[in-house]
């Protein structure tokens, strides 16, 4: 594998959806590139395609037109390489902590022992040793996605899409997990592209913020966040952290203003 692969790369992405008997267009990708290691967030207006775009990356949506790539290969379609996290935690519920993890293993026919060493491992990473006994249904919101985190890090995939995954979490759960995720991230190195409608949360966690454009969805800028890691609490309540939020604030709200403009136009008379 070349060093100087991108870990993901999308060229000409194109994708319509039909509603109520009309075209409407969601993306207009032109290209979108994401190195080993770093850590993208994506922002945008909502509705403007976020979503969609992780799900065709992730191989769920097929693309109208375009090409993605991981480290060089074509994706046609799910695959191990990209593991993906919801917002919904979709654990089995009659199975334990380690059973969800494990899942993926069993799966694959690991051996026992590898499935057992894999799963204490992941579970050590996300702080769920303790609980790998428990029930779903036992656990807080925030200890679920963890699990969730968990039983994808235990595919070991390449590049790692998460789709708004702290979105159903109260405020303070969700910084904890914030934190909890960067030192997972910073320990295991992997690709990480996160979706999310929280500006502060893009800020936060990533070395680009990618701020789509409304719908259809380009990029409207690509913001490097030049704060300093690890980024902890104080980071969070900085000044040059605030001056970020306040600039991609800004671009987002101004997408949103322009599409409501658009909206309000009368509709063109052929």
């Amino acid at each position: 594998m070349s060093m100087t692969m991108p870990a993901l790369e999308v060229e000409g992405l194109r994708k319509t959806f039909a509603r109520d008997g009309r075209p409407i267009e969601v993306l207009d990708l032109d290209r979108l590139t994401v190195r080993d290691g770093e850590f993208v967030t994506i922002v945008g207006p909502s509705g403007c395609g976020k979503t969609t775009l992780l799900h065709i990356l992730g191989g769920f949506v097929r693309p109208d037109a375009g090409r993605i790539r991981v480290h060089g290969r074509a994706v046609v379609g799910p695959g191990p390489d990209r593991g993906m996290v919801f917002q919904e935690f979709a654990l089995f519920p009659w199975r334990t902590v380690a059973g969800n993890v494990g899942w993926g293993l069993e799966v694959r026919r690991a051996s026992p022992a590898e499935r057992a060493a894999v799963v204490d491992r992941y579970l050590d990473l996300t702080g769920l040793q303790e609980f790998r006994d428990h029930l779903p249904g036992e656990l807080s919101g925030g200890m679920k996605q963890r699990v969730a985190l968990a039983r994808v890090l235990a595919f070991d995939p390449e590049v790692l899409l998460m789709d708004e995954p702290f979105g159903s979490l109260d405020a303070q759960t969700r910084e904890t997990m914030q934190e909890e995720l960067t030192r997972i991230w910073e320990r295991t190195g992997k690709t990480i592209v996160f979706v999310t409608h929280d500006i502060e949360e893009a800020v936060y966690l990533g070395d680009r913020v990618m701020v789509l454009t409304a719908r259809p969805a380009r990029v409207r800028e690509e913001v490097v966040i030049d704060l300093p890691r690890p980024r902890n609490v104080a980071i969070r309540k900085s000044v040059a952290c605030l001056e970020w939020r306040n600039y991609v604030g800004d671009l987002i709200r101004s997408e949103a203003n322009r599409a409501g403009r658009a909206d309000l136009r009368p509709a063109s008379r052929s």
